[in-house]
C-alpha cells in the first residue's frame, strides 16, 4: 500500500512507517497543488501538515485514497465533506498541541507585557533604551478569557499560577465547571469591562466572526492587551489596528490571521510599536512535532494494516463493516447534536439522547458520541472528534443520559436530543427516509419536515399573517437565496417555526433586521 508524505515527518514517524509491512513510502517535504493532482490517484494514504491544501478536486483526484492523516489538530485545510463522500476516513491528532498553543498564548502575554522583542530589536541596533521599554506586571491582573475549552482551560490554569485573576466567557460552560478550574464564569460585556488582557480560545463560525470589533472594543479598559492565538477573523484586524492606534489597546499578539501569510497591505503588519507577530508557531515545538508525527504514523499504519480507525473527525473508532450499517444514524445524531449546539445558549447541564424503534437495538454508543460531537463542535477552541467529544463532555460538567425503546409511534426508527442548560430546555427529534436521507421532525414540541444540510435560518414567530413574507423579502432584498422554506405551529395563532435553507450565509445586518420585524421571538443561522 502506498503512503505519500507531502510536507515531511519527523525521524520518530518516520521509522514508524518504515518498519511497519506492507507499505510504500514516497516522503516529499513539500508538495504543490498541481503535482500532487497528478500523483494523488496512486495513493492509499496521504499524510499532510498545514501546508498542504486538500480541496475537492484534489481529493476527487484520489481515485484509490482510503485515509487522509493530519499531522496536527486543525483540519480546515481538508475538505473533509468531499472526504466523507467519498467514504476517505480523515484522521488527527487532536491531543498533542494543545499544551504548546497554550505555552505560545502566555509567551505572547508575557512578551507584550515587557515589550520584548521591541527591546531586543533595539538593543542589536547598537542602542541601550533601559527609559523607553517600560512593561508592565501580569501581577494581580484580571485576565480575561474567551472561550473555556481544552487551550483556554489550560491557559487559565497556567494565568492562576502566576497569581493573575482570571474570568471567562463561554456561553456553553456551566458555572460548576468553571469554579472547578478557579474560573469565574461572567458575560462577554462583564469580560470587556473588567479586563486588563483578554485572550482568544474559540472556534471560527458564524458566531465568533468578527467578534473582537470596534463596537465590542469601546466596551474595554483603556489600556487593554489582546491576545489571539485562536483562529483569524475572531479579532476585526481593521478594528483593532484602529484602536491600537488611537491608545484604546495598549497592545496586542497575534499568532493567527484572517489570511495566511498576511496580504500585502494589511493594517496590523503596518503598526511598529506595542504589537507581537509569530507566523502561526501555536504548534510549532519540538516536543509537540514529535509527538503528532508518532501519533499520525501510529493510526496510519493501524488503518492500512488493521482497519481500526482512531482519531478521525469524520467517522467513529468502529471497524468499517459496522460502519456501513450504522452511516445513516451516524449522520443523523451528529447534524441533530450540531442544530442543538448552535441553537441552545446558557451553560449546559444535562444532554439526554434517546433511541426509539429500530435504531434501539443498534449499539447506540457510537450514535450518542456522534451527537455529542455535533453538539461541542460549534463551541469548541479545538477539533471535537469521536474520541475526544465524551472527554470533553466530562470536563464541562455536562452529563450525559443515554435510553432506549423498541416501540415509536410514528416512525420505524427516531432520535431525540434533549438539553437541559441554565435557561430552560430544548428537544429536537430526527429520523431516515428511505435508506439514509436524514430529517428533523419535530423540535421543541411542533411537528416539522426538515432536510438538515446548507446554511439555515431557524425563526420561531407568532403565527400571524404576513410574517414569513416579510422575511423573505428582507432575504431577496439583500441578495441571499431561498432553497426551501419548512413550516411548523403549535395551534392556529400560536408559536411557530421556520426553518429557511439558503444558498449562502445570511450576513449579521440582514439578521439583526429579521430579528426586529413583528411577531418575532428569535432568529438563529445554523450551518449544518
Amino acid at each position: 500500500m502506498k503512503v505519500l508524505i507531502t510536507d515531511g515527518m519527523t525521524k520518530e514517524g518516520l521509522t514508524i512507517l518504515e518498519s511497519a509491512e506492507g507499505l510504500d513510502l514516497d516522503v516529499r517535504k513539500s508538495t504543490s497543488k498541481e503535482e500532487l493532482a497528478g500523483i494523488i490517484g496512486g495513493y492509499d494514504a496521504i499524510i499532510i501538515r498545514s501546508a498542504t491544501k486538500l480541496t475537492a478536486d484534489l481529493i476527487e483526484a484520489g481515485k484509490n485514497l482510503r485515509v487522509i492523516g493530519r499531522a496536527g489538530i486543525g483540519v480546515d485545510n481538508v475538505d473533509v465533506e468531499a472526504a466523507t463522500k467519498k467514504g476517505i476516513v480523515v484522521m488527527n491528532t487532536p491531543e498533542a498541541n494543545a499544551i504548546t498553543t497554550a505555552e505560545h498564548t502566555i509567551t505572547l502575554m508575557l512578551s507584550l507585557a515587557r515589550q520584548i522583542p521591541q527591546a531586543h530589536a533595539s538593543l542589536k541596533s547598537g542602542k541601550w533604551e533601559r527609559n523607553k521599554f517600560r512593561g508592565i506586571e501580569i501581577y494581580g491582573k484580571t485576565l480575561g478569557c474567551i472561550g473555556l475549552g481544552n487551550i483556554g482551560k489550560l491557559v487559565a490554569e497556567r494565568a492562576i499560577g502566576l497569581k493573575m485573576n482570571v474570568i471567562a466567557y463561554d456561553p456553553f460552560l456551566s458555572k460548576e465547571a468553571a469554579e472547578r478550574t478557579g474560573v469565574e464564569l461572567v458575560t462577554l460585556d462583564d469580560l470587556l469591562k473588567r479586563s486588563d488582557i483578554i485572550t482568544i480560545h474559540t472556534p471560527l463560525n458564524s458566531e465568533t466572526k468578527n467578534l473582537i470589533n470596534k463596537d465590542t472594543l469601546e466596551k474595554t479598559k483603556k489600556g487593554l492587551v489582546l491576545i489571539n492565538c485562536a483562529r483569524g477573523g475572531v479579532i476585526n484586524e481593521k478594528d483593532i489596528s484602529e484602536a491600537i492606534k488611537s491608545g484604546r489597546v495598549a497592545g496586542a499578539a497575534f499568532d493567527v490571521f484572517i489570511n495566511e501569510p498576511p496580504e500585502e497591505g494589511n493594517p496590523l503588519l503596518a503598526l511598529e510599536d506595542n504589537v507581537v507577530f509569530t507566523p502561526h508557531l501555536g504548534a510549532s515545538t519540538e516536543e509537540a512535532q514529535t509527538k503528532v508525527g508518532v501519533a499520525i504514523a501510529d493510526q496510519i499504519v493501524d488503518f492500512l494494516n488493521n482497519g481500526v480507525v482512531k482519531n478521525a473527525v469524520n467517522m467513529p473508532s468502529v471497524s468499517l463493516e459496522v460502519l456501513k450499517t450504522m452511516k445513516p444514524y451516524l449522520n443523523l445524531a451528529e447534524k441533530l447534536g450540531s442544530l442543538q449546539g448552535q441553537l441552545c445558549k446558557g451553560g449546559v447541564k444535562e444532554i439526554h439522547i434517546e433511541y426509539d424503534g429500530e435504531v434501539s437495538e443498534l449499539d447506540t454508543s457510537p450514535l450518542t458520541v456522534a451527537a455529542l460531537k455535533g453538539f461541542l463542535t460549534p463551541m469548541m477552541d479545538v477539533v471535537v472528534s469521536h474520541v475526544n467529544a465524551p472527554v470533553i463532555a466530562e470536563e464541562r460538567g455536562i452529563k450525559v443520559i443515554e435510553s432506549k425503546s423498541s416501540q415509536t409511534k410514528d416512525y420505524t426508527s427516531l432520535i431525540s436530543i434533549k438539553v437541559k442548560t441554565e435557561d430552560g430546555e430544548s428537544h429536537v427529534s430526527g429520523t431516515i427516509f428511505g435508506k439514509e436521507e436524514p430529517r428533523f421532525v419535530r423540535i421543541n414540541g411542533v411537528t416539522i419536515d426538515v432536510v438538515p444540510k446548507g446554511y439555515l435560518l431557524v425563526s420561531e414567530n407568532n403565527d400571524r399573517p404576513g410574517f414569513i413574507g416579510a422575511m423573505c423579502t428582507l432575504l431577496g432584498e439583500n441578495g441571499v437565496n431561498i432553497g426551501l422554506l419548512h413550516l411548523g405551529r403549535e395551534a392556529i395563532g400560536g408559536r411557530a417555526i421556520v426553518f429557511t435553507n439558503v444558498d449562502s450565509p445570511v450576513p449579521a445586518k440582514v439578521i439583526d433586521k429579521i430579528s426586529k420585524l413583528p411577531d418575532i421571538i428569535s432568529v438563529t443561522q445554523v450551518k449544518l
